[in-house]
């Protein structure tokens, strides 16, 4: 822990029962389960995180609106400003320090960027092995909030913390090589994409829908999956279209890949990663031929996605080949305690309710 005073490590284990068996709803458990299935097919996955999330100013009471932090300028961002350097300047002293703690930590970040909303950032991963990933994913937002609060200001990870402003996500990039010969099996010999590419994607529009609830836990999540807000609305897929949940990046035929552009900087990095993998190998097995392409603005398509947390657990808990692969008992304990989650948000009256319903129904 670089932050620390007094040397400190954290350490990230394995859940283990009485026995010594490994306890399957653990999240890690899951993950590891995922990857176990695609090993046996003799097959290995690669993935690559980019995550999404915002700096605030201090906010102490929850009643109170987020904003911006002040930069070094003095000033707080109030405009889009996508990509700009110089608004990642405003915070340099930050981010120095936040490199220096991944450098400290062998974490296996790449590129910082300024995304679009006000005060929000984005960090990339370089592409490794989704376990270990997940791993440095974890981390990472617990050295990102801690950075922050050295700062006097918050990061946070939440799917839609600002109204108005653009959602966080966390897109995860993936391929599968052959463990035999190092191939990436997306690509035939001759560089067009393979059937096990198609099937992938497949996989993904046909039970994404179902799993959303793995990707956006939260009753916040789903005021993220809105029209024109930078966060798709349905599974189209298409080549570098970023419109559509599932885009398949420009790319040479070695790197060709997914992205799952669905999930939120809220999920689990293990269960997330758990999800998409799964996804994409019930595709493979069951060789599921994907829609065709969307060329155009996915917008402009309806809703397939779920739009709140209740009607997400009614659709994971319908769709039992997920069940079979990601594990009954995980998907029982985890819908359990969503549906729990669900019932006390349902008890609290928004400043909404109070505004547009008290004096006028």
């Amino acid at each position: 822990v670089p932050w620390a005073t007094d040397p400190t490590a954290q350490v990230i284990h394995d859940c283990f029962d009485h026995a010594g068996k490994l306890v399957p709803f653990a999240p890690r458990s899951v993950l590891r389960h995922v990857c176990e299935l695609f090993d046996a097919e003799g097959l290995d996955p690669v993935v690559a995180p980019e995550l999404e999330f915002y700096l605030t100013a201090r906010n102490t009471d929850p009643n109170t609106l987020l904003k911006a932090p002040i930069g070094r300028s003095g000033r707080a961002e109030t405009s889009r400003q996508a990509y700009s350097i110089d608004a990642v300047n405003e915070f340099d002293p930050l981010f120095e320090e936040i490199y220096d703690y991944c450098d400290k930590m062998k974490l296996n970040v790449d590129t910082l960027i300024h995304e679009a909303g006000a005060g929000q950032m984005e960090i990339n991963f370089f592409h490794a092995h989704p376990l270990g990933l997940a791993d440095e994913v974890f981390f990472f937002k617990r050295t990102v909030r801690e950075s922050a609060l050295r700062h006097d200001m918050y990061a946070t990870f939440m799917a839609k913390p600002i109204a108005g402003e653009p959602g966080s996500a966390m897109h995860v990039h993936q391929s599968i090589l052959d463990k035999k010969t190092g191939k990436n099996i997306f690509s035939n010999d001759d560089g067009t994409p393979s059937e096990a590419f198609y099937h992938y994607i497949g996989g993904l529009q046909r039970y994404i829908p179902a799993a959303m609830v793995l990707v956006a836990p939260y009753v916040n999540s789903y005021r993220r999956l809105s029209r024109h807000t930078a966060a798709p609305i349905n599974i189209e897929w298409g080549h570098d279209n970023r419109t559509v949940g599932i885009r398949s990046p420009i790319s040479t035929p070695e790197a060709r890949r997914v992205e799952n552009r669905v999930i939120g900087a809220d999920a689990n990095p293990y269960v997330a990663m758990a999800m998409t993998l799964a996804c994409g190998y019930l595709g493979m097995k069951n060789q599921i031929k994907p829609k065709p392409e969307m060329r155009g603005d996915a917008y402009l398509s309806p809703y397939a996605l779920p739009r709140s947390l209740g009607e997400a657990l009614d659709w994971l808990r319908r769709e039992t080949d997920l069940h079979d692969v990601l594990g009954k008992e995980f998907i029982t304990i985890y819908t359990e305690i969503k549906e729990l989650e669900f019932d006390e948000f349902m008890k609290v009256i928004s400043p909404w309710e109070r505004e547009h319903l008290l004096l006028h129904v």
